[in-house]
C-alpha cells in the first residue's frame, strides 16, 4: 500500500490522555521487569476493593435469565430500581420508561449527546473535566465551550462566568458532582444557581453523578434532579465506582423534570439504545440488590474508613511537601495536586509525569490532561493503602528535589 491510512478528522479534537501515552509507557517498562505503581485510573478492584458478595450472588443466581438480549432500555428490575432510588432522594415523576442502562455510564454519556446534538451545537462542559465528556461532544459533532472551574475557588465553578458562554447555539450544560478530577463536591446555592441558568435558556442539565455517595466530612451531596424541575435533567450514575464493581460496565441514565418537552429526546435515546441491542445483561441482576441493599460505601469514607484514612494520607503528605499543595478533596476518589509556582517554567505536569514514571516508575496524570488551560497540577487517585501513598510520595519528593 502507498499511502498509510488515515484516521478520521473527527479524532483530531479528542484526547484521553489517562489511558494515553504514559499509560502506554507504563506497560513497556512492566514488560521490562519493572514495578510501577500505577495512579492514574480510579479502579477500586486492582487496589484490593472487592464487589460487595451479595451483588456477586445475585449475578450469579440469575446467569440462566441473563444469555437472551433484554430490552434496549434495560431489564426492568434493574430499572424500577433505579426508580425507587431516585424517589428515596425526592425526585418525582420517574418512571421506568425514563431510565436506560448502559455499558457503564460512558456509553450512555455518548448516546445521550449523539441523541441531543446537531453539527455545530455547542455543550458547557467544567475544565477541569473527566476527559470522555469534552470527547464525546466533539465525536458527535458539536463544539465544547469550557467553564473555568478554578483552583483558587476550590473547583467550584462562578455561574455568572457560566453564563458569559451560553449563546444561541448551547444546547447544555454538563455538572460533574462529586467533581473528577478536583475532588470539589458543590454546594446546594452554586446547584440552584446553576439549575435557575438551564431554566432561563433551555438547556438540557447533564448530570455526571457517579460519585454520588462518595463524599467525606460534612461535604453534602444534593441530586440534580432534586433541583431541576423546570428543565430536562438526566442524571448519571452507575455500579463502578460506590459499588466497586467496574468490570461488571453497568451505568444508568435517568430523565427527570420537564419531561414533556422530552419526549422526542427519549424517543431517540431509545433508538440509539435499540441499535446497540442491550448493554451487559448478567450485570444488570446485581443493580437490584446494590441500591436496594446495605451501602457498604458509608463505612470507606467515614472517619477511620479506608477511602477517609487514604485521602487523609494524601492531604497530610502534601502539608509537608515544600514542593505541591491541594484542595482536600471532599468528594469521589482523586486528588488534583498542585506544583509549586517555582517550577513554572521549568518542569510542567507532562515532564513531570514522564519523569515520574520513568525514574521513579510511578504513573499519574497529568492535569492538562483534563482540559486545563494551564499545565501545574497532576491528579492521582486516592484508593492505594497508605503505605503506598507514603512510598509514591517519597518517589515525588525525590523527583521534584533536583529541581530546587
Amino acid at each position: 500500500m502507498d499511502h498509510p491510512i488515515q484516521t478520521s478528522a473527527i479524532l483530531k479534537d479528542v484526547r484521553y490522555e489517562i489511558r494515553g501515552q504514559l499509560a502506554n509507557r507504563a506497560l513497556e517498562l512492566e514488560k521490562r521487569g519493572y514495578e510501577i505503581i500505577s495512579l492514574n485510573i480510579g479502579n477500586p478492584g486492582l487496589f484490593g476493593f472487592r464487589t460487595p458478595e451479595t451483588m456477586r450472588l445475585a449475578m450469579i443466581e440469575n446467569l440462566a435469565q441473563a444469555e437472551p438480549y433484554c430490552h434496549q432500555k434495560g431489564i426492568f428490575p434493574a430499572r424500577e430500581a433505579v426508580v425507587m432510588q431516585q424517589q428515596n432522594r425526592g425526585v418525582h415523576g420517574v418512571t421506568a420508561d425514563e431510565v436506560f442502562i448502559g455499558n457503564g455510564v460512558s456509553e450512555l454519556i455518548d448516546l445521550s449527546l449523539r441523541a441531543l446534538l446537531n453539527p455545530g451545537d455547542e455543550v458547557l462542559v467544567p475544565s477541569p473535566d473527566y476527559p470522555l465528556w469534552s470527547a464525546a461532544v466533539s465525536l458527535n459533532g458539536g463544539v465544547v465551550r469550557h467553564y473555568d472551574c478554578r483552583h483558587e475557588n476550590r473547583f467550584v465553578p462562578d455561574v455568572s462566568d457560566i453564563e458569559k458562554l451560553v449563546s444561541d447555539q448551547t444546547r447544555a450544560i454538563v455538572v460533574i458532582n462529586p467533581n473528577n478530577p478536583s475532588g470539589a463536591v458543590y454546594d446546594r446555592g452554586t446547584l440552584e444557581d446553576i439549575v435557575a441558568l438551564a431554566e432561563r435558556h433551555g438547556l438540557v442539565i447533564l448530570a455526571d453523578e457517579i460519585y454520588d455517595q462518595m463524599v467525606y466530612d460534612d461535604a453534602e451531596f444534593v441530586p440534580m434532579a432534586t433541583l431541576a424541575t423546570n428543565t430536562v435533567c438526566l442524571s448519571y450514575s452507575g455500579l463502578s465506582k460506590i459499588y466497586r464493581a467496574c468490570g461488571y460496565r453497568v451505568g444508568w441514565c435517568v430523565f427527570s423534570g420537564e419531561l414533556d418537552a422530552a419526549r422526542e429526546y427519549l424517543h431517540g435515546m431509545e433508538l440509539l439504545s435499540a441499535l446497540r441491542l442491550c448493554s451487559n445483561v448478567p450485570g444488570q441482576w446485581a443493580v437490584q440488590t446494590a441500591l436496594g441493599g446495605f451501602q457498604s460505601i458509608g463505612d470507606l469514607v467515614e472517619t477511620g474508613g479506608r477511602l477517609h484514612q487514604s485521602r487523609q494520607s494524601i492531604i497530610e503528605r502534601v502539608e509537608q511537601s515544600e514542593f505541591l499543595s491541594v484542595h482536600p478533596p471532599m468528594g469521589a476518589m482523586y486528588a488534583f495536586i498542585r506544583l509549586d509556582p517555582r517550577f513554572e517554567g521549568v518542569l510542567d505536569d507532562q515532564a513531570f509525569a514522564l519523569e515520574l514514571l520513568e525514574k521513579h516508575h510511578v504513573l499519574v496524570a497529568p492535569g492538562s490532561s483534563f482540559n486545563t488551560p494551564y499545565s501545574d497540577h497532576f491528579r492521582i487517585t486516592t484508593l492505594p493503602d497508605t503505605e503506598t501513598i507514603d512510598v509514591v510520595f517519597d518517589r515525588i519528593e525525590a523527583c521534584l528535589a533536583p529541581y530546587t
